[in-house]
C-alpha cells in the first residue's frame, strides 16, 4: 500500500479525500494557489505545496506544475478528485512515465470515455442505448444550426471534453442555438482548455439517472446501484439520491448491466459513473461515462455501506476488489444538498465574500436512526473566492426510507448556519418541502417548472404560521424576561412581560396569549387551544429549538426592530411582535417603496464583463443580450427586461464589476 500521495484538487474533495487516506494510515500532500493559502485542505495535510496563481488555468490544471509537486513532495500516487485535471489523458500519461501510481482508471478509458463524442461511438458499439445525435467535430455555428435542425429541435450543445455542467447548453431554436455554440466554445476552453462541440437530441421530460461502477485491474467490474440527479439548474445537479424513487429492480440491473458491459469494453478499472437519461417509459439512454470520483459520491456510499475514495487507492495498489456483485445491497435512503455560494433570490447569481459563520449541523447518527454527513472545504472566516467553483459543502441524510430521509434533511437544513455571503439554503431547504419532490415525480426540467419566475419568498401555510407564531411568542417573552432581571428578580422588577400579543407572518396578523409563564416556555393559547412551547434558547444565540406542541422546530433567529427575522423551512422572513395596540396602528403605516433601477443594468453578482453586445443609442429588443459576464467559470448573459435605447455605456470587456455596479444605462 501506498505510503504518501498527493491530492491534485482542492476544496471539499481534496479534504474529503484525505479523510479516507488518514484513515488508512496515508500521508497525504495538498497542492495550492495563492487563493488557498489559507485553505482547509491545506490545512489538513501532512505537507502543501504553492503552485501558482489564483486562475486554475495557472495553477491546478498546469500540468507540469502539479508534476513539479509530486517530485518535490516524493508522493507514490495522485489522486486527482475530480474536474480539474481528474480526466486529462495528459496528466495520466504524464505519472505512468515516471512511475507514480494514478488513483483512477487506465489512460485508454480516460481517452475513449473522457471523449464524450468518441465514447458514444463505443457505447453504442458495446450494445449501450444511446441519444440521437451528431458525435462529428462543428466547426462554427452555421455548420451547428444545420445539424441541430435535422436532429430536430430542442437540442442539447455540449462541449466534448466536459463535465460538471460547464459548456452545456440547451436550444430551441436557430437563435439559441448560436448563442448556446459561442457560449459553450468558451466556458468549454476556459474550463477544459478544449472547445470541441456535439450536439444530441434533448430529450423532453427526462431523468438524470446515473449508475456507480467500480472496477479493478483483474477484470473485475461490479455496479453499486444508481443516483438519482434530476434535480438540476443550468444542468448542473443541485440535489442527488440513492437509490431513485422511479427505477424497480429490471430496470435497475438493465442500467447496471449495461454499465458494467461499457467498462468492461474500455477495461475499465477504479470508480466511475455511467450517466443515463432515463423517459417516463423507463427507456434509458447513454449520455456519458465520467471517468473519475462523481461529486455525488457520498449518497453511493451512505446506501452501500463502500468507502469509494478507498476502493479506489487500492484498486490503484494493485489489489482485487474483496466485493462481488451479489455482496451489493442498498440499505435505506440518502439525499445529498449542495450547498453554494450564490443567491437565490438574484437568479441563483454566484456570491463571493468571507464567510463571517459557518456552522453545519452536527454530524453522525442521530436518535431518531438518521445520519448526517457534511463534505465541506471551508471554515468560518473563510473566504470564499470568484476563481473556483461556488460548493461551499456537501450536505447528506440517511435514514430508512425516502420519506424519513427527507425529513432529516429538512431538519439539517434548518440547523445549518451560514453568514456572510449569499447562499442557497432556503431553496434547497423549498424543494425539501416542496410536495412533487416528496412524491418522487421529478424530472430534470423540476426547477424550471415549478420555479418559471426564479425563486422568491416561500409562503407558508396556514399550520405552519401559527406554529411559528406561538414559537416565536416565546422566544419574545424570553427576551423580555431577561430585560425583567437586569435589576433584580421578577417580583421587586417594576417591569413585567405582557400576555397578549399579535404576531405578525407575512402580512397575516396572528392574535396569541401567554399563559403559565416560565423560563424555558410558556403554555400559548392560539386559536381557542392552549399548545406547550418549550425551548432552551436564550438571547443572542442564532439558532433556536423550540418545541411547538409535538412538533420540534429548529429556528435560524436574528433579532430586528419589534420582531425577529427567521429562516424556517425555506421560508426567511420577518416575524413582528405587538402588542394588540401596536397591531391596530401598524396596519396604518404606509409602505416603503423600493427606489426605481428600472433604467439601469446593473451587475448581478462580482465578476468580469466577457464582452458588451450593444452601443450607445442603439434600439433594443425585449429579450436581447445585452452584456456578458464571468463569475465562478460560468458564463452570464444578461438581456434586456424590454424594448428601449442605450443612452450610456459604463463598463467594457475585461472590467472586473462589483454588485450591482451599472454597466450601462436606458434613456
Amino acid at each position: 500500500m501506498f505510503k504518501r500521495i498527493l491530492i491534485a484538487n482542492r476544496g471539499e474533495i481534496a479534504c474529503r479525500v484525505m479523510k479516507t487516506a488518514k484513515k488508512m494510515d496515508i500521508e497525504t500532500v495538498a497542492v495550492y494557489s495563492d487563493a488557498d493559502r489559507d485553505a482547509l485542505h491545506v490545512k489538513m495535510a501532512d505537507e502543501a505545496i504553492h503552485i501558482g496563481p489564483p486562475p486554475a488555468a495557472e495553477s491546478y490544471i498546469v500540468i507540469d506544475k502539479v508534476m513539479d509537486a509530486i517530485r518535490e513532495s516524493g508522493a507514490e500516487a495522485v489522486h486527482p478528485g475530480y474536474g480539474f485535471l481528474s480526466e486529462n489523458a495528459k496528466f495520466a500519461k504524464a505519472l505512468e512515465k515516471t512511475g507514480v501510481a494514478f488513483i483512477g482508471p487506465p489512460v485508454g478509458a480516460i481517452e475513449a470515455m473522457g471523449d464524450k463524442i468518441t465514447s458514444k461511438k463505443l457505447a453504442s458499439e458495446a450494445g449501450v442505448s444511446t441519444v440521437p445525435g451528431y458525435m462529428g467535430l462543428i466547426e462554427d455555428a452555421d455548420e451547428a444550426v444545420k445539424i441541430a435542425v435535422q436532429i430536430g429541435y430542442p437540442v442539447m450543445i455540449k462541449a466534448s471534453a466536459g463535465g460538471g455542467g460547464k459548456g452545456m447548453r440547451i436550444a430551441w431554436n436557430e437563435k439559441e442555438t448560436r448563442e448556446g455554440f459561442q457560449s459553450s466554445k468558451n466556458e468549454a476552453k476556459s474550463s477544459f482548455g478544449d472547445d470541441r462541440i456535439f450536439i444530441e437530441k434533448f430529450v423532453t421530460q427526462p431523468r438524470h439517472i446515473e449508475i456507480q461502477v467500480l472496477g479493478d485491474k483483474h477484470g473485475n467490474c461490479i455496479y453499486l446501484g444508481e443516483r438519482e440527479c434530476s434535480i438540476q439548474r443550468r444542468n448542473q445537479k443541485v440535489i442527488e439520491e440513492a437509490p431513485s424513487p422511479f427505477l424497480d429492480a429490471k430496470t435497475r440491473r438493465a442500467m447496471g448491466e449495461q454499465a458494467v458491459a461499457l467498462s468492461k469494453a474500455v477495461d475499465y478499472c477504479s470508480a466511475g459513473t455511467v450517466e443515463f437519461i432515463v423517459d417516463g417509459d423507463k427507456n434509458f439512454y447513454f449520455l456519458e461515462m465520467n471517468t473519475r470520483l462523481q461529486v455525488e459520491h457520498p449518497v453511493t456510499e451512505l446506501v452501500t455501506g463502500i468507502d469509494l475514495v478507498e476502493q479506489m487507492i487500492r484498486v490503484a495498489a494493485g489489489e482485487k476488489l474483496s466485493i462481488r456483485q451479489k455482496d451489493v445491497e442498498l440499505k435505506g435512503w440518502a439525499i445529498e444538498s449542495r450547498l453554494y455560494a450564490e443567491d437565490p433570490y438574484r437568479n441563483f447569481l454566484p456570491s463571493i465574500g468571507r464567510l463571517v459563520k459557518y456552522r453545519p449541523p452536527e454530524e453522525g447518527k442521530k436518535n431518531d436512526g438518521s445520519i448526517v454527513r457534511n463534505d465541506t472545504g471551508v471554515f468560518e472566516g473563510g473566504e470564499i473566492s470568484m476563481f473556483y467553483d461556488p460548493m461551499i459543502a456537501k450536505l447528506c441524510t440517511w435514514n430508512k426510507d425516502r420519506k424519513s430521509a427527507i425529513s432529516a434533511m429538512s431538519d439539517a437544513l434548518d440547523a445549518f448556519e451560514v453568514e456572510g455571503i449569499g447562499n442557497n439554503l432556503p431553496f434547497l431547504s423549498a424543494v425539501m418541502e416542496h410536495k412533487r419532490f416528496q412524491s418522487g415525480n421529478i424530472t430534470t426540467a423540476f426547477i424550471e417548472e415549478e420555479y418559471p419566475d426564479g425563486f422568491g419568498d416561500v409562503s407558508l401555510g396556514k399550520k405552519d404560521v401559527r406554529k411559528l407564531s406561538a414559537a416565536v411568542a416565546v422566544l419574545n417573552m424570553i427576551t423580555q424576561l431577561r430585560q425583567t432581571r437586569i435589576s433584580g428578580t421578577i417580583a421587586n422588577h417594576k417591569r413585567r412581560v405582557g400576555l397578549d400579543w399579535v404576531i405578525i407572518v407575512d402580512g397575516e396578523q396572528v392574535p396569541l396569549q401567554l399563559a403559565k409563564i416560565r423560563y424555558e416556555g410558556a403554555e400559548i393559547e392560539l386559536d381557542g387551544k392552549r399548545i406547550d412551547v418549550t425551548t432552551d434558547w436564550r438571547p443572542g444565540k442564532r439558532l433556536a429549538r423550540v418545541e411547538v406542541g409535538k412538533d420540534v422546530l429548529l429556528l435560524k433567529t436574528r433579532k430586528i426592530h419589534a420582531g425577529y427575522n427567521i429562516c424556517w423551512r425555506g421560508a426567511d422572513t420577518d416575524v413582528m411582535v405587538m402588542t394588540p395596540k401596536q397591531a391596530e396602528l401598524f396596519t396604518l403605516m404606509p409602505e416603503k417603496v423600493a427606489p426605481d433601477t428600472s433604467r439601469l443594468l446593473l451587475c448581478p453578482m462580482p465578476g468580469l464583463v466577457i464582452s458588451i453586445s450593444v452601443k450607445e443609442g442603439e434600439m433594443v429588443e425585449e429579450g436581447q443580450a445585452l452584456a456578458t459576464v464571468e463569475a465562478m467559470k460560468m458564463e452570464n448573459t444578461l438581456r434586456a427586461e424590454k424594448k428601449g435605447k442605450i443612452s450610456k455605456i459604463n463598463a467594457k470587456a475585461g472590467d472586473s464589476l462589483a454588485l450591482d455596479e451599472t454597466i450601462l444605462e436606458f434613456e
